[in-house]
């Protein structure tokens, strides 16, 4: 473990312009033992974001339509501000939370570098649709988790990885099929290559919530029942079945939650 290893994730973290930082995220690597997780701002520069997009409530977000250009360069701009918001959640992982197994950090640091290619790949979809990222309203959401679960790493496992970051396994597949039918083979691309990454990010999510509930002698289904009415968050079926199952849901929570 070394200062400047903890310094470049830091940077990397605070790392404001988005090209800047997926290039940063490309450059990590775990020193011996992992980082520090020392989770300390000094100079209040988490999360690194750019000034725009314009964070919103999420009902002040517009919705459209994929029948227009317009609308579906909205839907490609929504899902790289979540792309976006999860390089920083995977690095936030790697930085907050000390004392976990090599693994924990080799985990997140692959699925922020994921997630970069995620949003490079939207990005460049995006410039297309003759839009960058920016142009159109977001809000804030996965990072409120973030913040609400910054106390606990099984938490954070719960309930950003299992309950948000999930939510996309259960809803892509039908933006995807919507944009065949507008004829937008590009983006409908873009959107299988993400969902086939995504679940191996949400089942590394539920293997750590379950070291950490076996390592803290938890039940885990009762555990993750617990924290959902605590942080009043809710599944929201129907779900994906096969690709919660493969994300390590087992298909009793997933009756349970339905």
């Amino acid at each position: 473990m070394s200062a400047d290893a903890d310094a470049a994730l830091y940077e990397a973290l605070a790392e404001r312009d988005p090209a800047a930082k997926c290039a940063r995220v490309a450059a990590l690597s775990i020193p011996d033992g992992g980082w520090s997780g020392a989770g300390l701002d000094p100079l209040g520069r988490v999360p690194g974001r750019p000034e725009r997009p314009p964070l919103v409530h999420p009902r002040d977000v517009p919705r459209r339509g994929l029948g227009s250009a317009e609308g579906r360069a909205a839907l490609v701009h929504a899902v790289a501000h979540i792309e976006f918001n999860a390089i920083n959640l995977a690095l936030d992982a790697c930085w907050r939370f000390a004392g976990l197994p090599p693994a924990f950090y080799r985990d997140w640091l692959s699925v922020a570098q994921d997630e970069a290619r995620h949003f490079q790949l939207l990005e460049r979809r995006l410039r297309e649709l003759g839009h960058a990222y920016g142009d159109f309203p977001a809000h804030n959401g996965l990072w409120e988790a973030a913040e609400k679960t910054a106390h606990d790493a099984l938490a954070r496992m719960a309930l950003v990885p299992r309950v948000l970051e999930a939510r996309g396994l259960d809803v892509t597949p039908g933006m995807i099929r919507r944009l065949e039918e507008a004829g937008d083979d590009a983006t409908a691309g873009c959107l299988r290559t993400i969902l086939a990454e995504e679940v191996r990010h949400v089942a590394i999510g539920s293997h750590w919530f379950g070291y950490l509930c076996a390592q803290r002698g938890l039940p885990p289904q009762a555990t993750f029942a617990r924290l959902l009415r605590e942080h009043r968050m809710r599944l929201r079926p129907p779900f994906n079945v096969e690709a919660r199952v493969a994300a390590g849901f087992t298909e009793e929570e997933l009756r349970t939650f339905s």
